[in-house]
């Protein structure tokens, strides 16, 4: 059984017995709040629970390193919308200790793009039409500078009001503390 047909067969046993009524909410976060978190499998349970997350609280974004890459790309219009249409109030962007995108080397990424079936000559035809293929992968040296970075751009975003609450945290991916690296109240 492949991963689609083993998630199929368990899909259907979790309708059957009504697996989805305990997580029934409506669009709406009660709490008021987005959070921007990495996609990091080690925060999947663990981010809600420490930060007392339950169904229906929040909207979640995630993504590499929970960072802002770009002004306009698709994590500001994800808050965008979310402030707008669901009267968000607080931003918490929450990165962790020994986040992968820390140092992460672009050039061992690109690499193993090639090793996959990736064309080299596509990374060139990339480069050469201004994409900075190595840039958008790169990584970064700090998580607290790469939060407070991202804090900043949301921040200091022309369509996000100034009532909006922006938040920066770094969680222990072993144990769920958090520390606040920028207070946003």
């Amino acid at each position: 059984m492949n991963r689609l047909e083993e998630i199929m067969t368990y899909n259907q046993a979790f309708i059957a017995a009504e697996g989805y009524a305990q997580f029934q909410t409506n669009k709406e976060p009660a709490k008021k709040m987005l959070i921007l978190s990495c996609m990091d499998t080690r925060l999947t349970e663990l981010l809600p629970q420490a930060m007392n997350i339950k169904n229906g609280d929040a909207k979640l974004v995630k993504n590499a390193g929970a960072t802002v890459m770009h002004p306009f790309g698709s994590i500001i219009r994800s808050i965008v919308v979310a402030i707008y249409e669901f009267a968000i109030e607080d931003i918490f962007v929450v990165g962790h200790y020994g986040c992968g995108m820390s140092n992460l080397n672009s050039e061992v990424v690109v690499g193993k793009m090639v090793e996959r079936g990736i064309d080299k000559e596509v990374v060139n035809t990339l480069t050469n039409a201004g994409i900075d293929i190595r840039k958008w992968l790169h990584g970064f040296e700090s998580v607290e500078s790469a939060i407070l970075e991202s804090v900043s751009i949301i921040e200091a975003h022309p369509l996000v009001p100034k009532d909006v609450r922006v938040h920066g945290l770094i969680m222990s991916p072993d144990t769920g503390a958090l520390t606040i690296v920028h207070d946003g109240n």
